[in-house]
């Protein structure tokens, strides 16, 4: 029955032998493969078309907080699959470099221990964390180029003068509270997906010496790694940040859960 939801005992089923028409997720697959992003993407596991949003959250929110993750059998066995599946997939030998995003979550650190069972020693770790909402910024070159400057069919512009205006008025006033906040969370934040792939600086390197390293390496092969893969939102700007310094690597993504749709939301 893939992945249910018993609500007379409040919890979630786990059946890896069968799959069923109401599962939340299919257990069954060997994992799923597209191009998002320019770059190779692969995901363990996506959610049904007929989950309803409460569910998914609801099962996003048991996956990345369920505590402590090694005592329970059904998630590491979860995540354990979908790794072994990306194993079969590439191979992780191959890889120099792993990149993930800072996370209150124990899945992206619990993946990076089993994928160093198929890599290790010649995989190294590297952490991108949350910037200062101060140093949060917004790309109004791109976003008017690709944007504002959109013109209709009959070749007339999309946006008025004082159109433009406007929004670029109302993303400085966004990027104003950002400053002013302690913490930040684009998924919260932006709510309008056409913000977010112009937010710049969302993300940066754990330590001087990591960028430095990142830096340095060229023509190797670099995995990015991350627990559940919604809004690329967060992918997006691992991307970007490793593009700044070079962009000579061989990236491959991976997330436990994803989206084949990730490329149309992901403008980079």
């Amino acid at each position: 029955m893939g992945i249910t939801y018993d609500s007379i005992l409040q919890k979630f089923v786990f059946d890896f032998e069968h799959d069923g028409n109401d599962d939340i997720i299919s257990l069954t697959g060997s994992g799923y493969q597209v191009e998002a992003f320019g770059k190779c993407f692969y995901y363990g596991y996506e959610f049904s078309d007929q989950i309803d949003g409460a569910t998914r959250s609801a099962f996003i929110k048991h996956v990345k907080f369920s505590e402590p993750l090694q005592d329970n059998p059904d998630l590491t066995s979860f995540i354990k699959k979908a790794i072994d599946n990306l194993s079969h997939q590439i191979n992780l030998y191959d890889y120099n470099l792993v990149v993930m995003p800072e996370s209150s979550s124990r899945v992206n650190q619990y993946m990076l221990r089993y994928i160093y069972r198929f890599a290790q020693p010649t995989l190294r770790k590297m952490e991108l964390v949350k910037n200062l909402p101060a140093n949060i910024s917004f790309d109004m070159d791109a976003y008017e180029e690709q944007y504002l400057n959109d013109v209709l069919e009959n070749g007339r512009p999309r946006y008025t003068k004082v159109q433009k205006e406007e929004a670029k008025q109302s993303i400085n006033q966004m990027l104003e509270l950002i400053h002013k906040k302690d913490y930040f969370t684009i998924a919260k934040d932006v709510k309008k997906s056409r913000f977010r792939p112009y937010m710049m600086q969302f993300l940066k390197f754990n330590s001087k010496a990591d960028e430095e390293l990142c830096a340095t390496i060229r023509k190797q092969n670099i995995l990015i790694i991350d627990d559940i893969a919604t809004s690329g939102s967060t992918l997006g700007e691992i991307l970007r940040t490793l593009r700044i310094l070079n962009e000579d690597n061989n990236i491959t993504i991976f997330s436990l859960i994803g989206r084949k749709d990730l490329m149309a939301d992901s403008i980079l």
